[in-house]
């Protein structure tokens, strides 16, 4: 039996059409299944327990989900839930789903897949040996950055999923899982190659954005069978092709055709896409490697400054001519009037956008415009800190007296008063590193909702 995943869209809260959907839904799909979550916005929404879109917007895409699959007793999957996966995302994540079923008269068993892991716990890994760090850049792991770490979390993979569609609950709410491991758990749990599913898994967790024009708003339609699977959208005004697929395969992939995952290494090297008609795309030979050794991901955020932050504009030829010079001059004048403060406890940086905000000193392109986009970022150790320091940045950029001005002020242009905009805390990931395993940390709550 063919086994079809209706993937709404790719980011839970993103929004999709609704025509979309409801074709999707008269192919009679065999589950729901959408990821939520990302650490593509950095640590700020894991460290400060936040969601990466609006409630409204969840809102508006978890009602058209759960109204139509509760209807037709299709179970819902939600990947990653409020974004970054921890409890505090989970459960703004559950509140807006029991809202939506008491609005609606409604009622839902749920399986709740907590991801939260205990400092307690990592520690024990550290100390054992059983963690690796999954980018240089971040700090050191030690007893003290863990206990500074707001909460970890851990992406898990598609086993207790498993374990919760085997309860044949209507929705299935995931803290942090790695993104294809919902979609997977779907094709796996009906006896399909565990390949094919995260293949497949990789290509829907993004919505239609495998497809020609690509977008992450609309809804695909994803159906494995024996020794393959089928993509198609849903929308007439998009179509998936052999290139499309292909392409979306090596998105946000550090290697082009081998992708690891909790536990496994896909492989596939030995794949084929092929245009079987009227936008249909079919995929074979995604190789499933179990490894030697189940590792998961943690991820974990520590508070580690405040921000305060400027915009303003510059048109000034004279001063562009220089920029960099000045800029620099002017954080020297502001670090000489503040010398009793020590340069350890902030930052200061100027992002000139239309020069080299983005690449920096990488930028290849030489400067021809006559204006640009100025942002003043002031880190510091405290909120007054930073506010105190950009107010001085700003105030002496506004005013300093550089070389062949004409006039006595007027450097800056402020689109906006006041000017300093308060940031707040500044993030970064503290923890952002492998661990083995031999036992699944992840535990499943079930409970009933609604009438």
């Amino acid at each position: 039996m063919d086994i079809k995943i209706l993937a709404p869209c790719g980011m839970l809260g993103y929004g999709f059409p609704e025509e979309s959907f409801l074709r999707g839904m008269d192919e009679n799909p065999h589950a729901i299944v959408v990821d939520a979550g990302s650490t593509d916005a950095g640590p700020h929404k894991l460290g400060a327990g936040v969601s990466i879109v609006s409630r409204r917007a969840l809102k508006k895409d978890l009602q058209i989900m759960i109204t139509n699959g509760l209807q037709r007793e299709i179970p819902i999957i939600i990947g990653s839930a409020g974004g970054a996966g921890a409890r505090v995302h989970v459960e703004s994540t559950i509140e807006i789903i029991k809202e939506i079923l008491n609005e609606k008269k409604l009622s839902a068993s749920m399986a709740i897949i907590w991801a939260d892991i205990e400092k307690e716990m990592v520690i024990s890994a550290l100390e054992k040996g059983k963690l690796t760090p999954l980018s240089p850049n971040v700090p050191e792991l030690d007893f003290n950055v863990i206990e500074e770490t707001n909460g970890i979390v851990a992406q898990m993979g598609h086993t207790p999923i498993l374990e919760a569609l085997q309860s044949q609950a209507d929705i299935i709410i995931c803290g942090r899982a790695y993104d294809p491991s919902p979609f997977a758990a779907v094709g796996i749990f009906h006896g399909k190659d565990p390949g094919l599913s995260y293949h497949l898994g990789k290509i829907l967790e993004c919505g239609a954005l495998c497809a020609e024009p690509g977008t992450t708003k609309d809804s695909i339609l994803g159906t494995i069978k024996d020794s393959s699977f089928t993509v198609k959208s849903l929308n007439p005004v998009r179509k998936c092709t052999p290139l499309s697929v292909a392409a979306h395969t090596f998105y946000e992939k550090e290697h082009p055709y081998i992708l690891h995952g909790p536990g496994f290494t896909l492989d596939l090297s030995k794949c084929t896409f092929n245009d079987i008609g009227n936008g249909v795309v079919e995929v074979e030979n995604s190789h499933y490697i179990e490894a030697d050794n189940y590792n998961i991901k943690l991820e974990g955020a520590r508070k580690i400054a405040y921000r305060t932050i400027v915009f303003a504009g510059i048109r000034d030829p004279i001063l562009l001519a220089n920029i960099d010079n000045i800029e620099q001059r002017v954080e020297e004048q502001v670090r000489e009037y503040y010398q009793e403060i020590s340069q350890g406890e902030y930052s200061i940086r100027f992002n000139n956008y239309g020069i080299n905000a983005v690449l920096g000193p990488r930028e290849t392109e030489v400067f021809t415009g006559h204006e640009i986009g100025v942002l003043i970022e002031v880190n510091a150790k405290t909120q007054e800190l930073a506010n105190s320091l950009c107010a001085t940045v700003r105030s002496t950029f506004l005013h300093f007296g550089h070389e062949k001005r004409k006039s006595t002020a007027g450097n800056l242009a402020f689109p906006f008063a006041p000017s300093d905009i308060e940031f707040g805390p500044v993030y970064e990931f503290s923890v952002y590193h492998l661990m083995e395993i031999t036992e699944s940390p992840f535990a499943i709550e079930y409970t009933g909702e609604g009438l």
